[in-house]
């Protein structure tokens, strides 16, 4: 990783940090359904349960952490083991200039080292773009060879308007 990408593990001392990020999403857009910003101790949880297992990647610039991503478990069962679910989260200044994608990159190498073979994302789709969601992220995961497998309409509410939402998919490993 160039000096310029510098990754590192999360932890739950990031929390803070991570929720002022996560804030933003919260209160000012749809790309995230939830209405309410998580506590930090509820946010230091989560932190923490993601780490029990999967990769939680953080961004970190000088001593400012400006964007994080983190895989999941898909749905939930045994049989999904092998696909993860994946979340990324970028200070509102710190877009468009390579750190997404290397967050990405940088979990699906860890994430293929684990012997997972399907990726996942679901994503907040506008009716037609506003002032609280446009596309980009599923331009984003589609330049990263995602590609969208579903969609559900009219499913989320936030801001006195309904979203969808549409689920993509990345394959990362073969099928045996």
């Amino acid at each position: 990783m160039e000096a310029r990408m510098p990754i590192r593990n999360a932890s739950a001392e990031d929390a803070g940090a991570l929720l002022s990020i996560y804030a933003h999403y919260v209160e000012s857009t749809a790309i995230t359904f939830e209405h309410d910003v998580p506590t930090p101790e509820e946010f230091r949880r989560r932190i923490e349960k993601t780490l029990e297992k999967y990769p939680y990647l953080v961004f970190q610039e000088g001593d400012e952490i400006v964007g994080y991503a983190y895989a999941g478990p898909f749905v939930g069962r045994a049989a999904y083991s092998r696909s993860c679910e994946l979340s990324i989260y970028l200070a509102r200044d710190a877009r468009g200039e390579g750190r997404g994608r290397a967050l990405y990159e940088e979990l699906e190498r860890r994430l293929t080292a684990e012997g997972i073979l399907n990726l996942y994302a679901c994503i907040a789709s506008p009716i037609a773009e506003d002032e609280y969601l446009t596309h980009d992220s599923e331009r984003f995961h589609t330049h990263l060879g995602f590609k969208k497998v579903g969609h559900f309409h009219q499913c989320g509410y936030k801001f006195g308007r309904w979203y969808d939402i549409i689920w993509m998919e990345k394959i990362i490993g073969k099928h045996i």
